[in-house]
Formats: structure tokens, C-alpha cells, sequence
């Protein structure tokens, strides 16, 4: 009679075992490569974009490429390309249509002449049939490129110029050069006016920027400025708390009521700021203020009332001084600034207001906002300011897909500790934490030992 072979029960566990775990590893293999999961442990997420630069990449349909004119070492830094890689392989995570290609500019010079390559490393951003060059690679640069790209049309922004006004181009403290370089990189076109000579505001402009005038605008000026609202265009209108100098009619026009004095905030002088500044972080409902949740800071404000006029709809933008007051005493530094119940007129206030119409079967946009300062180079760093402004600036030409807040810079890692924790850390590491293991190996052979 023929006897049968059995396998040891062992070795049948075994090989079941092996069996599933392969199985195991190959349905693991198939699920990470459809849906990859990733988690950056590092301290300042520096293996993951910002969300903003995300919400960037989803504004990119179709293929962006990126060609880096850079040598395959560097001096100083080595394997440049390998960097670059790695830089940009993050963004290539969350979008995986980002082309990366490398030219060489020693042994391929007729092509960096052509693409007109200044330095090792710059890189050129395309997409959409439009470019940008790149001579810094981190997250903010790279990501205000890619939103610069976004923009649907080349938008044209003219500001009025020849009475003193703040500049858009100008470096000094009261200018506003910080936020017309911010607007360069969104893919803005900028361009002074000035309506002494212009005939009108042109009408490919997408929108007008008045800023304060330090002397009056004459007649003229005036009514090429009304009609240009007439029209239809759009207008960012920087007002300041100081007389008007000419503008008094497009006030009028606007329907606005600007009331004399400057908003005292007691708020700022809490956190240890001058009381003529103003803390905002009340922001109604606007496409303008979308998912906006960050600090705005305006100095030397000035209240924005409104008359009863049903030719435009209104919308608050900002809201401040909710327990401060519109003063029209002359702030004093040094003193401490008291509400007056026979003068002043308590908060909150309006300190930016948007105004939209139909014209001509086309629809208006205006924004008022109530002091230029937060915009200056002098204050534009503080809190939101900055994306607050190219928000505006997006909404009014007529850009909301890129209303978000902007590329941020990236996180500081750095950690600054005082002489004595560093004493204490050196103390600690070099004489106290050999003495402890001493000790202790000291403990476990005498309890040996017994």
C-alpha cells in the first residue's frame, strides 16, 4: 500500500505565512503608488509647501516648465543640480506636470545668451506661453513666480503722479515701493501718470491708483478723473486724514462722507504701538477678504462714511477701533490720548470700503481705502498689510481666482539661546550627565556585587 507524504505542520505555517505576507506587500506596493501618503516630521515643514503655494499650483492647468542655467558644480556649493532636484520635486509632489531641465551655461553659452542668462543658477519659470527668470530659489520666490504666471491677462495698473504722491516705484519710508514690487511679481504692469499731459487715463488701464496729492490738482486734472469713473473704471483711491487738495469732487462722487480728524486705537497702544495706529482684524464678508484671518495694521487713519446713494452697492472691507474714536484734537506723543464726548466720535470705524456699479453693461469696481500709511515702505511689513493690498488689487482687476494670501517666507529653524543657557546646556551635557551615568553604573554593580 503506497504512504502518503505529509508535510510538518511547521513548514505549512511557514510557507502560508510567506505567502501572505507577499501578498501583503504587493497590495501595500499597489496602494502607495495610487494613493501616496506623506508626513513631514521635520520641525519647520521644510519637506512641504505652505498652503498658499499649494492653492498657487491649483491655478495652473497644463504643464509648467522650469530650465535651470547652471553648471553641474559649483565652487561653493557643489552639486547645484542635486538641490535643485530636491527643491523642486516638492512642488513636483503636488503637481506632477512641473518639467525640470537643466542647460549647462559653459558648454552651451549660444542658448544662456539667448534666453539672456545673467548669473550660474538663474532659473526660467514658463507656462502659459509667458516667463519668468528666477536668480533665488526658495518657496516665496519661486511660488510669487508661478502666481505671477496665473494671471489670465497682462494687467495694466497706472497711478497718478506729478503732485507729490506716493510712488509706486519709490523707495522712500512714505512710498509705496514694497507693494508695487509685490504687484511686478503677481505679473502687474505699472506706469505713472500724470494728467497734465495724458489726454485721459488710458483705457487699457485695468484700473487707476490715487494716492494723496501734497499740492491741489487742478481743474483739468479733476475731471479726467471723474471721467474715468464716469466710464466705468476701476479705482484704488488712497486716502489720507489730511485735506483733500482738489479731490473733493470724486469724494462727491463716490458718495462718501469723510469725517475730519484720525482714528486713536487704544487697542495699539496695548501692545506697546503708537495710539494713532489702528489694529484691524474685523473683516465682513467680500471676496476681497476671503479666508483673511491675519492682522492689518493703519497708521494715521482716517474714518470712511458713506451718503445715501443707491447708485453704487457698498461693502465694508475693514473695520477697526471698535473701543477707540475718531479724534479731531492734534494727537500729541507724548500724552495719553482721552476720548473728548463734545468733539470726538466713538468707534468703530470703516477704514476701507468697497463700491460696485453697473456701467455701460459692464460692472465697476472701487476701493476706498482710509490712509495710504498701511501700505507704505514704512509699515507694509506689519501683519497682513501687504496681502491685503494685492487682494484689493486683485479684486478690482477683476482677478478674484488669485485673491489668496501670498506666498509666505520661509520658516526661521533658527534657535538663538542666551549666555547663561548655553552655560547651562554646556554644564549640563559635558559634567552632569557623565557624573549620572557614573553613578548609576556605580548602583548596578554594587547591587551585583550583594
Amino acid at each position: 500500500m503506497m504512504k502518503l507524504f505529509r508535510l510538518p505542520p511547521l513548514f505549512v505555517k511557514n510557507i502560508a505565512f510567506t505567502v501572505l505576507l507577499l501578498a501583503a506587500a504587493v497590495v501595500l506596493y499597489q496602494l502607495s503608488t495610487r494613493h501616496p501618503l506623506q508626513w513631514d516630521a521635520t520641525q519647520t515643514q521644510l519637506n512641504s509647501l505652505e498652503q498658499s503655494s499649494v492653492d498657487v499650483l491649483k491655478l495652473l492647468p497644463g504643464e509648467v516648465k522650469i530650465t535651470v542655467y547652471v553648471t553641474e558644480q559649483d565652487v561653493k556649493q557643489g552639486d547645484m543640480r542635486r538641490l535643485i532636484r530636491e527643491f523642486i520635486g516638492i512642488y513636483q509632489r503636488y503637481k506632477t506636470d512641473i518639467v525640470l531641465a537643466f542647460v549647462d551655461p559653459v558648454k552651451d553659452p549660444e542658448a544662456t545668451r539667448k534666453t539672456a542668462i545673467q548669473n550660474n543658477g538663474e532659473m526660467v519659470v514658463e507656462y502659459g506661453g509667458r516667463a519668468a527668470h528666477l536668480t533665488s530659489l526658495n518657496e516665496q520666490m519661486l511660488s510669487s513666480a508661478l502666481l505671477g504666471l496665473a494671471h489670465s491677462k497682462d494687467a495694466l495698473l497706472m497711478y497718478l503722479d506729478g503732485h507729490g504722491e506716493r510712488k509706486l516705484d519709490g523707495m522712500g519710508n512714505h512710498d509705496l515701493g514694497e507693494f508695487g514690487k509685490k504687484l511686478q511679481q503677481n505679473g502687474y504692469r505699472m506706469s505713472s501718470l500724470n494728467l497734465t499731459l495724458a489726454q485721459d487715463v488710458p483705457g487699457n488701464a485695468s484700473l487707476l491708483v490715487l494716492t494723496h496729492p501734497q499740492v491741489p490738482l487742478l481743474q483739468g486734472e479733476v475731471a479726467k478723473v471723474l471721467r474715468h469713473i464716469d466710464n466705468g473704471g476701476n479705482l484704488l483711491w488712497l486716502i489720507d486724514a489730511e485735506p483733500l487738495r482738489g479731490l473733493e469732487p470724486v469724494a462727491e462722487k463716490l458718495g462718501l462722507l469723510l469725517t475730519p480728524g484720525m482714528v486713536i486705537d487704544p487697542a495699539a497702544q496695548e501692545m506697546n504701538a503708537p495710539a494713532n495706529w489702528t489694529l484691524s482684524a474685523g473683516y465682513p464678508p467680500h471676496p476681497v477678504t476671503r479666508n483673511f484671518d491675519l492682522i492689518t495694521v493703519f497708521p494715521y487713519a482716517r474714518s470712511l462714511g458713506a451718503e445715501e446713494n443707491s447708485a453704487w452697492q457698498r461693502h465694508t472691507l475693514v473695520e477697526g477701533a471698535p473701543r477707540g474714536w475718531v479724534s479731531r484734537n492734534a494727537f500729541k506723543p507724548a500724552s495719553k490720548p482721552r476720548f473728548d464726548k463734545n468733539h470726538d466720535i466713538p468707534g468703530p470705524v470703516n477704514l476701507a470700503v468697497a463700491l460696485q456699479r453697473t456701467v455701460n453693461d459692464k460692472e465697476q469696481r472701487i476701493v476706498v481705502v482710509g490712509g495710504a500709511s498701511f501700505l507704505a515702505n514704512a509699515y507694509s511689513g506689519n501683519g497682513g498689510n501687504i496681502d491685503l493690498g494685492i487682494n484689493m488689487v486683485n479684486w478690482l482687476a477683476n482677478e478674484e481666482a488669485l485673491i489668496t494670501i501670498q506666498p509666505r517666507a520661509s520658516k526661521d529653524g533658527t534657535l538663538t539661546f542666551s549666555a547663561r543657557a548655553l552655560t547651562i546646556i554646556s554644564i549640563g551635557s559635558l559634567i552632569v550627565l557623565p557624573l549620572l551615568l557614573l553613578l548609576a553604573g556605580g548602583v548596578v554593580w554594587w547591587r551585583r556585587r550583594s
